[in-house]
């Protein structure tokens, strides 16, 4: 684990930067730090080109003491607009190059420990991806769920960019990262907190509210449900639901930090791009309720 001194600060989340989007692009443009010792968490989803994803990073990395990053969907997309054609595990390597190369932590590097207000913990950036058990209610297999979705026209794009190479499926590939994840974590001090960071929420919880259920099958996996508490998380930190808000599972904060797309923010009473404090913990940041726009349109391209 890497440590740093900082006795000043705070540690701040977003996610689902979607740069793509000029509207957000410039959100990006705007962000800063609150002082000079401030982290930032980039939860994924900063965009699918590959040159983008550079200039967001470099961008925050240039201004934020420390930029932790756990890459989302969007980011592992073979896109045809990308020059960058690599697919699976080499498209994550790459990016995981291009995030050393700009001083920006991954799911690969040692844990840094947070030691501002409300720490010690560590920061636990986390690649997980997901396995379809988080499957439509009636449905027993990822099959079933699939039929469904497809059913009632709400299917990740995943199912036509997302390359698991070379594993032979999306699932197999999870359960390789959850198994490596957990064997680093599981290596912690027994006394040490933790901040986990994933693109998804370890638990099912945040998906209740989704308008189209079915979605809930790309957004996770039944075996990290316990990890929240298995590794002492002083809060857990996601996106990918586009639905910004907080709530509480077994006593720990879940923090949904998502800007989401332009037709979403602008629903939203919260001006756009507002990074989330997760420490020290904001008074009364618990169960913030829902926000508009819950709903991902048919097709379901996150």
């Amino acid at each position: 684990m890497e440590s740093t001194a900082d006795r000043s600060g705070r540690l701040l989340a977003i996610s689902d930067l979607h740069i793509g989007y000029a509207e957000n692009r410039a959100l990006v443009e705007a962000m800063r730090p609150e002082t000079d010792d401030d982290w930032l968490l980039v939860a994924g989803d900063v965009s699918e080109i590959s040159t983008d994803i550079r200039w967001a990073l470099k961008t925050l990395a240039g201004r934020f003491r420390k930029v932790v990053w756990a890459p989302g969907n969007h980011e592992l997309w073979t896109h045809p607009s990308d020059p960058v054609t690599l697919r699976g595990v080499a498209r994550y390597e790459h990016l995981v190059g291009m995030c050393r190369e700009l001083g920006v932590v991954t799911p690969e590097d040692p844990y840094p420990v947070w030691e501002g207000p409300g720490g010690p913990v560590a920061v636990a950036p986390l690649f997980l991806l997901y396995d379809y058990s988080f499957l439509p209610k009636g449905c027993a297999t990822k099959e079933e769920g699939l039929a469904y979705a497809h059913g009632t026209g709400v299917v990740c794009t995943d199912e036509h960019l997302l390359h698991p190479d070379p594993y032979p499926s999306r699932e197999d590939w999870c359960a390789a990262r959850v198994a490596e994840t957990a064997r680093r974590l599981d290596a912690l001090p027994d006394d040490l907190p933790t901040v986990l960071v994933n693109h998804y929420p370890l638990d099912r919880h945040p998906t209740d509210v989704l308008w189209y259920p079915e979605f809930a099958m790309w957004c996770g996996t039944t075996a990290t449900a316990d990890w929240h508490r298995r590794y002492r998380a002083a809060a857990m930190v996601y996106g990918h639901l586009h639905i910004p808000r907080s709530t509480r599972l077994d006593g720990v904060p879940f923090e949904e930090v998502s800007v989401g797309y332009p037709r979403e923010w602008r629903k939203r009473t919260q001006p756009p791009g507002r990074l989330r404090r997760i420490l020290p913990m904001e008074v009364g940041s618990s169960d913030r309720g829902t926000a508009p726009g819950l709903g991902r349109g048919r097709g379901g391209a996150r």
